[in-house]
């Protein structure tokens, strides 16, 4: 196991045991909601964002413990996401991470009823922590991951997402779903650690930057696996965006030129990172494997 594999593992390990404290068991009534939403929270995935969160906290000096509340809140918000992505109305997908999505298990009634409750909850654990420790630090991260996941983030991009499956669709457009949809949650959560540890407002910013670079790339790269991968190495189906009808970098640039794309825009933020420091040697190494995997 490599030193970077070994690192995540930890962090996830950490990450997984707070959520499990955060959210209720299936013996509180009503059980079927709270059977959901752990459902696909604990439903596996790389905890990335809030991974994020807490390794950016620490970079710039800080205590991993006072970011916990907001690492958990964004994985929540991310999970209640993928759980309305995958619905009829929306993607209509029957697998995720291996296995099938919720409502494919409770229904699509309690499938959005999930989603709305791990939304409510992060938002509930977000404001226990800053009113815990009213600060400019915790009303900064938390201002920072809701204006990441909200009508001037993601969920704007997949309204824009929605609105033009089937339509012509150019670079510019492109560029303003990838930014919201898919970069703004990792923007937030960077730039949520990197308050809560202290940072001034431009090493804050240069996080934040950081963070849209690697989104960015990280949905080239998404997009190019739609195409190139397997269900069993995604854990989802393949070919999905043809499916849908979706313009992507790749029916846009095609294979090669994407890579190129995202290649250039993982240099940017490893330089970013490289400029921090040795602090940030964890970032810098993460931002690699998720810039350059190929499943």
């Amino acid at each position: 196991m490599s030193k970077l594999n070994e690192q995540m593992n930890q962090w996830i390990q950490y990450i997984e045991e707070n959520l499990d404290r955060y959210i209720l068991k299936q013996d509180e009534f009503p059980p079927v909601i709270f059977e959901a939403m752990r459902y696909s929270l604990f439903a596996g995935g790389k905890r990335l964002r809030p991974m994020m969160v807490l390794a950016a906290c620490q970079a710039v000096g800080g205590d991993k413990a006072e970011a916990i509340p907001f690492a958990c809140g964004i994985e929540m918000i991310h999970t209640y996401s993928l759980i309305h992505d995958d619905l009829p109305a929306m993607d209509n997908d029957d697998y995720r991470r291996g296995r099938l999505t919720n409502h494919k298990v409770y229904g699509e009634d309690m499938a959005i009823l999930a989603g709305d409750g791990l939304l409510h909850q992060a938002m509930e654990i977000m404001a226990d922590a800053c009113y815990l420790n009213p600060c400019v630090k915790t009303v900064g991260a938390m201002q920072a991951i809701a204006h990441g996941a909200g009508i001037h983030g993601m969920l704007v991009g997949q309204v824009v997402d929605v609105y033009f499956e089937g339509k012509a669709l150019d670079e510019k457009t492109l560029d303003f779903i990838h930014l919201n949809k898919t970069a703004a949650m990792i923007r937030g959560a960077l730039k949520a650690g990197a308050i809560l540890g202290g940072a001034t407002q431009e090493v804050a910013e240069q996080f934040a930057l950081a963070g849209e670079k690697i989104g960015v790339a990280f949905q080239i790269l998404d997009d190019i696996l739609d195409v190139t991968s397997t269900m069993e190495e995604l854990g989802k189906p393949i070919h999905s965006d043809e499916k849908n009808d979706k313009t992507t970098y790749v029916t846009l640039y095609g294979i090669e030129k994407s890579r190129e794309i995202a290649c250039k825009l993982s240099d940017e933020a490893v330089a970013i990172w490289e400029e921090m420091g040795e602090s940030c040697n964890f970032l810098k190494d993460l931002t690699k494997y998720l810039t350059q995997r190929t499943f």
